[in-house]
């Protein structure tokens, strides 16, 4: 008998955390991390709390009874589907709460389309229990919130909740917020331009935990894995904040012992990461990557021109020749990139898609994501594009294009930002053929060189192809059954793909010590800022 047919021949109340998509695949690339933080913060006197990951399998009505209180975390690009799940929860008689950072920015949207009894705002590790107690007391209250929850405060995650064989990679976050204003990211407007960094040791034990289960290859789930560059350095010795400069020098050098204790975790063990251009420019930090097995990081590179830099306020990139030797350098120390570029912007012109695939293969760039420009919530460009919309009638299902993420998702238009030399059309087609060239298999093949054995190879050719299917046709594509047929793509290469990534769990792996004779030197975590700036 199972713990749920268990649970509801006893009448016990239920916690469900569900993870809402309209598309499920079997198998999951990365674990969602913030369903087994919840479950973490879940207080002991709920019991142990069902988890369901829709981008596994859908839930079911029948799993939900009477009684029971259902969390659910949304952001805007699934939020119609977190509603649908709201509302048939709330009809099978369950308590409904909703959390994550669309709900956070919109919580009457969450009551009055999802069904939602309360909505917890910010961060979830304290707000989630209290939500809960106060639910069971019968006093739930309509909002909470969460706040920014400082590190030391973290929840770890229940991983002994994750289903056997069905995640490539685990994940686990060291950082939170990031000091970069990037207009079409929300992060740094939610989460705070302050990292908020956890200590090593904390981050280390989860990894361990993972390790032990089978898992070799982690996603450090991170805002921005560098959130302190050289250049902060030298700006505040230059305005003689010894307080701010030493704050920074302390996140520096944690940053460092992180990564001298990944060092000596076993040598088959993987980490990717997220972290801005600017890492670049700070060799030390990249070869203590490299010693850590930090193998691969996105790198927000959006334009590949001074032009499109400017619209989205990152003019602290680089552009043409300079870019491709920013982006070389991390190859150099071995740390593999997945560029991301966007493609819309208002400077941007036919010959930009042309010239951003000729960056990336010039660049030597492992993996790439090619993303046209989509106002998301939170951020500035939002802000903006919401008021030029505001005397803009379009309706698409009776529903404001100015609130695309509840426009059923076969109706949603892919560019919504009007271009002023190029139609909406012309963009996705350009982008779409921008995928297919980089994604090509001979193209793969080739890049697959960036590995040695024929194991790995196959392993790099399937996850290309699997990357393609599940984040350029699905999101991309306009007709229906060209997004059917890459889901059924995507659902068949996923369970062998994942066995590729699976590794023999080492059930009595040890954390290590945070002091080796190998370790970096003070000198060398805290960098003279005097120097001279690096060429941008």
């Amino acid at each position: 008998m199972s713990r749920t047919t268990q649970a509801v021949r006893r009448g016990t109340r239920r916690i469900h955390l569900v993870n809402p998509s309209h598309v499920s695949f079997g198998i999951g690339v990365i674990t969602p991390r913030w369903l087994y933080v919840l479950a973490g913060a879940t207080p002991d006197t709920f019991g142990t709390p069902i988890l369901t990951d829709e981008t596994l399998e859908p839930i079911e009505a029948a799993a939900i009874q009477p009684g029971d209180i259902v969390g659910i975390g949304i952001h805007s690009g699934n939020a119609l589907r977190g509603y649908e799940v709201g509302v048939m929860a709330r009809r099978a008689g369950a308590s409904v709460i909703f959390g994550g950072i669309h709900a956070t920015l919109y919580p009457d949207e969450a009551r009055d389309l999802g069904g939602a009894h309360a909505v917890v705002k910010g961060d979830g590790e304290r707000a989630w229990p209290t939500a809960l107690n106060d639910c069971a007391r019968g006093s739930l209250q309509p909002v909470y919130e969460g706040g920014r929850v400082e590190p030391d405060q973290f929840s770890p995650a229940r991983w002994d909740l994750l289903p056997p064989g069905r995640y490539m990679w685990g994940s686990v976050q060291t950082v939170r917020g990031c000091p970069k204003h990037c207009s079409f990211c929300s992060v740094w407007r939610t989460d705070g331009q302050r990292p908020r960094q956890r200590g090593s040791s904390s981050v280390v034990d989860e990894i361990v935990d993972l390790r032990r289960r089978g898992f070799r290859f982690i996603a450090l789930a991170d805002d921005n894995f560098y959130p302190v560059t050289l250049e902060d350095l030298r700006l505040a010795e230059r305005r003689q904040d010894r307080s701010r400069l030493e704050m920074l020098q302390a996140l520096r050098a944690e940053r460092f012992t992180l990564m001298e204790q990944l060092a000596q975790l076993p040598s088959d063990m993987v980490f990717f990461t997220q972290i801005t251009m600017e890492a670049a420019e700070d060799p030390t930090f990249l070869d203590a990557m490299r010693r850590a097995h930090i193998k691969g990081a996105l790198v927000g590179v959006e334009a590949v021109t001074p032009e499109g830099l400017k619209d989205i306020y990152k003019e602290f990139n680089a552009s043409g020749d300079a870019l491709v030797e920013r982006l070389r350098a991390f190859h150099h120390h071995g740390v593999h990139v997945l560029g991301s570029f966007i493609f819309g912007l208002p400077s941007d012109r036919p010959a930009t898609f042309d010239a951003t695939l000729a960056v990336a293969e010039r660049a030597g760039v492992t993996f790439a994501q090619f993303v046209m420009l989509t106002p998301f919530p939170g951020t500035l460009d939002f802000a903006e594009w919401e008021k030029k919309m505001a005397t803009d009638p379009t309706r698409i299902a009776g529903i404001p294009l100015t609130r695309h993420w509840l426009i059923p998702q076969a109706l949603r238009p892919k560019v919504y930002v009007p271009h002023p030399t190029m139609s909406a059309g012309e963009i996705r087609e350009r982008t779409q053929g921008v995928w297919d060239r980089f994604y090509s298999l001979r193209q793969i093949w080739t890049r697959s060189h960036c590995v040695s054995s024929l194991k790995s190879r196959l392993a790099f050719v399937l996850m290309s192809k699997i990357y393609r299917q599940m984040y350029a046709n699905t999101g991309i594509a306009t007709d229906s059954a060209r997004v059917g047929r890459s889901a059924r793509w995507a659902r068949w290469m996923a369970k062998p793909c994942q066995r590729l990534f699976a590794a023999r769990p080492m059930p009595h792996l040890e954390a290590p010590s945070v002091y080796t004779d190998r370790l970096i030197t003070s000198a060398d975590r805290r960098p003279q800022t005097g120097s001279a700036s690096p060429a941008r």
